[in-house]
């Protein structure tokens, strides 16, 4: 079995297990000023960038309303939700050409989700090679870019 090598990831857990309060639900309420990380609010759902990002432009599309569980949504919410993740792989493609993309759900803490309180779906851009050694050598995630450009590079591109 071949294992995949994550050290950054113990800073988001952490990070994400600390405090009161939920990081989405404060961004949904435009709560945290310059250091917001929302691209782009809708109606029922809004997309922001992730924290500690797999690569860059790493979203993520959630509810404004604060819901654990796929099944509560309102098919509003979830048809929005769907939307945003549309456009995000739209204003993705248009600024950073990715060769693919991997979106999905992390419903629970063994599936990998580290907030479990607040649903989110991810929408990650991925390039041929885009894992490299920094990581699991020096514990070290090497992005090119500052989430505040990546911000408003999307937020400029946004459909």
């Amino acid at each position: 079995m071949e294992h995949l090598w994550a050290p950054w990831r113990l800073a988001y857990v952490q990070e994400a297990g600390a405090g009161e309060g939920c990081v989405f639900c404060a961004e949904a309420a435009g709560e945290l000023g310059d250091a917001s990380l929302v691209v782009h609010r809708g109606e029922h759902a809004f997309v922001l960038l992730n924290k500690f990002p797999y690569s860059s432009g790493h979203v993520m599309v959630a509810p404004l309303r604060h819901t654990p569980d796929l099944g509560d949504l309102d098919e509003a919410e979830a048809a929005e939700i769907h939307l945003l993740t549309v456009q995000a792989v739209a204003a993705l493609t248009a600024v950073y050409a990715p060769e693919g993309f991997n979106v999905g759900w992390n419903l629970g803490a063994v599936a990998g989700g580290s907030i479990t309180g607040h649903l989110h779906e991810h929408v990650v851009p991925r390039w041929g090679g885009d894992t490299n050694f920094m990581p699991v050598l020096a514990d070290v995630k090497v992005l090119p870019e500052h989430l505040e450009a990546t911000r408003a590079r999307l937020r400029e591109a946004w459909p």
